[in-house]
């Protein structure tokens, strides 16, 4: 090559270099356009599909390891005919060192999830924490790969929100870009994660962005699509579950007992959510009273787990292989009703000791034995008018699995994305939209938002509940000394009487105090020690305080309708 042609190379690598500068300035100082985001979306959903499978083969190379297996598929059949004290020491050793990441890596030693990513759409423009959340990855991974009885999924949307919050992090976006590309990692992530490219979408648009805005749909479905593409990648186009020729509906007659498995597994539903909340609560009040270090709290969790798991050793991991065996009614009515309530336990012990994982396969698994058994039971008293138990079984999956995540048309779609069976879908939705109203009505609306309740966070009533958490009353007072502001004796007379309002409080405190005294005003103080009189800073005007209010409204309000 000449030099006169290498100059030439050189010079056109220099301006394109120059160009690919410009525009990623440009993308930071003025955000990107419609075309860069959906670009950005391409490699978020392939950063979130790429994380998906990484997590799922960890968890795979890990469990080969441990219980000296090269079929995972059968993962509990094989488990069986381990020594007892190997199946005990597994869960131990794992929670030890899951205790351990969470003491050392997150503020409270809990692990992130779903709640959480729904939290930071909610309320920090679409962030989520970096540290706790690579922490609670690695723990979650520890916890399924030795024998921890929770899913894989929640772990995996908070690892992809992780990745996105990065992104978000380079590019300095605002709150409504910030959402959309979370939403975007969410559907990656799950669709990578089930194969299931428009349930991957619709969960991320009902579950955590909770709003159907046209404006996030185009780019969050190029994500889903891309993370599926991973997964398809490594796995094929098959999916999760294969069931038999025969499940076929009697149309009509059958319906009604699909409504009545309906109630059954919303039932089964808030049970095994109510379960998750009574362990949590009964293992703080444990720890507290016996002084028990956090980091030994999965410990002792995973020693509960492996007695557990010598006799029911389809409790461990994210149990596929006992779900299977429900939907191809290889499992008769007394074991699917043991299962049942086995796997709820264990659920409970692993969630509630805070070893790490999510719920969405174990509702899956749940849901399956609740509807097999269901299906055993009506096929045997109705067996002229009744098609097959298996088919309870797929309804009863999607329907634990809906009220659990308070998720009924995302929910329908990954049953039918995971087994590929199209033609029973009047049963799902059926038993789906029952169990849904059931379910919900146990808890506040889902699994997710009842874990953020019970923090103080109210994102389930909506905008209008949380919003007002999200402004200080530091920054929405008019400041002391003002020319519009309250004078300083009245703000003191106001204060010797009781009515003020801390600057670091929110307007969710603020506003039902203006409610209570009727004021227009009230003083703003910053509370110094107990011994000393508060500083006073300015007053809160109620009219400011609802025009900020009015204002956030309208803008979720625009946002959701876009």
């Amino acid at each position: 090559m000449s030099a006169q042609s290498r100059s030439l190379l050189a010079d056109a690598a220099d301006g394109i270099r120059a160009q690919v500068r410009n525009a990623w300035h440009v993308v930071l100082d003025r955000g990107p356009n419609q075309l860069q985001f959906w670009l950005i979306a391409l490699a978020v959903g392939i950063a979130g599909g790429a994380a998906a499978l990484f997590f799922r083969k960890g968890i795979e190379a890990l469990q080969s390891w441990l219980y000296r297996t090269d079929d995972i598929t059968y993962l509990h059949s094989w488990v069986g005919n381990l020594p007892w004290y190997w199946v005990l020491c597994i869960p131990v050793l794992g929670g030890l060192a899951v205790g351990l990441i969470l003491h050392l890596f997150t503020p409270d030693g809990r692990v992130r999830s779903v709640a959480d990513v729904i939290q930071g759409a909610a309320l920090n423009d679409g962030r989520v924490e970096g540290r706790a959340g690579l922490a609670s990855a690695a723990a979650s991974l520890i916890t399924l790969g030795t024998g921890g009885s929770s899913g894989r999924e929640g772990p995996v949307v908070h690892l992809a929100a992780v990745i996105s919050s990065r992104v978000l992090h380079w590019l300095k976006a605002d709150g409504v870009t910030g959402r959309d590309l979370l939403g975007c990692a969410v559907a990656a992530a799950v669709s990578a994660s089930f194969n299931a490219p428009i349930a991957g979408a619709l969960f991320a648009l009902e579950v955590v962005l909770r709003h159907f805005a046209i404006h996030a749909f185009a780019p969050i479905v190029i994500a889903s699509v891309a993370g599926t593409v991973i997964n398809r990648l490594e796995f094929g186009g098959v999916t999760e579950f294969t069931l038999p020729d025969a499940s076929i509906l009697q149309f009509y007659q059958e319906l009604p007992a699909f409504l009545i498995l309906g109630g059954v597994c919303g039932i089964a539903a808030g049970i095994l959510m109510r379960a998750i909340f009574a362990a949590e609560d009964v293992a703080t009040h444990v720890q507290s009273r016996l002084s028990i270090p956090r980091w030994l709290r999965p410990a002792l969790a995973g020693a509960l787990l492996g007695l557990i798991a010598i006799p029911f050793p389809h409790i461990i991991g994210v149990g596929y292989e006992t779900t299977s065996l429900a939907l191809t009614g290889r499992i008769g009515l007394w074991d699917a009703i043991v299962f049942t309530v086995i796997k709820t336990v264990a659920v409970a012990v692993t969630i509630g000791g805070r070893m790490g994982g999510g719920v969405f396969s174990p509702a899956l698994m749940v849901g399956a034995l609740t509807g097999l058994a269901f299906g055993l039971v009506a096929t045997s008293i109705f067996p002229e008018v009744s098609g097959s138990s298996s088919l309870y079984a797929l309804a009863g999956m999607g329907g634990v699995a809906a009220a659990v995540l308070g998720a009924p048309i995302s929910t329908t779609l990954i049953v039918f994305e995971l087994t590929g069976d199209w033609a029973t879908g009047l049963a799902v939705m059926v038993t789906v939209s029952i169990s849904t109203s059931v379910g919900t009505r146990l808890v506040d609306r889902s699994f997710f938002l009842t874990q953020l309740e019970r923090r103080g966070v109210h994102v389930a009533a909506g905008p209008q509940a949380y919003l007002l958490a999200l402004f200080r009353v530091s920054e929405v007072m008019r400041p002391r000394g003002g020319e519009r502001t309250a004078s300083d004796a009245a703000c003191w007379e106001m204060i010797e009487a009781g009515d003020y309002v801390d600057a670091q409080a929110t307007l969710e405190t603020a506003l039902p105090a203006f409610d209570r005294t009727g004021a227009v005003f009230l003083p703003v103080v910053q509370i110094r020690r107990a011994d000393q009189p508060p500083d006073l800073l300015g007053a809160l005007y109620h009219v400011d305080a609802l025009r900020a209010y009015n204002r956030a409204l309208a803008a979720t309000a625009a946002e959701e309708h876009s």
